[in-house]
């Protein structure tokens, strides 16, 4: 489980890096907001996690270590298009930018929760 978190975090970082670099290519900034949630919800959060589930193997081996990865990476990429058709004046996307973020949450959520059952005190 470490590794796919750590896996699919470096595409995020490539997805992040590619997204700034056309914001700035074209001077355009309005959609600044998703270059910044895909490279902290995408690339930080899910490097960070997989840096704790090595450490932490047992943490990894859980069921809640799976919904985590599943959840947030099902639902961040909706998220951010959502985001951007919002930031883009499409009113309508705000049920999904609602929606979609909320399993975002959900999954960490569960990562927290997983964290705090599994890692104990060295000793």
């Amino acid at each position: 489980m470490a590794a796919r978190f750590i896996k699919i975090a470096v595409l995020y970082l490539l997805v992040g890096v590619c997204f700034g670099g056309a914001m700035g290519a074209t001077g355009n900034f309005t959609l600044a907001p998703v270059h910044a949630h895909i490279l902290l919800l995408g690339w930080v959060t899910l490097a960070l996690a997989g840096i704790l589930y090595t450490l932490y193997p047992a943490a990894a081996e859980t069921r809640l270590a799976t919904i985590h990865f599943w959840a947030h990476n099902l639902a961040l990429p909706l998220f951010m298009g959502a985001l951007a058709m919002l930031l883009s004046g499409n009113n309508g996307a705000m049920p999904v930018v609602a929606i979609t973020s909320s399993v975002v949450i959900l999954g960490v959520a569960c990562f927290v929760v997983n964290i705090w059952l599994t890692v104990k005190r060295p000793g």
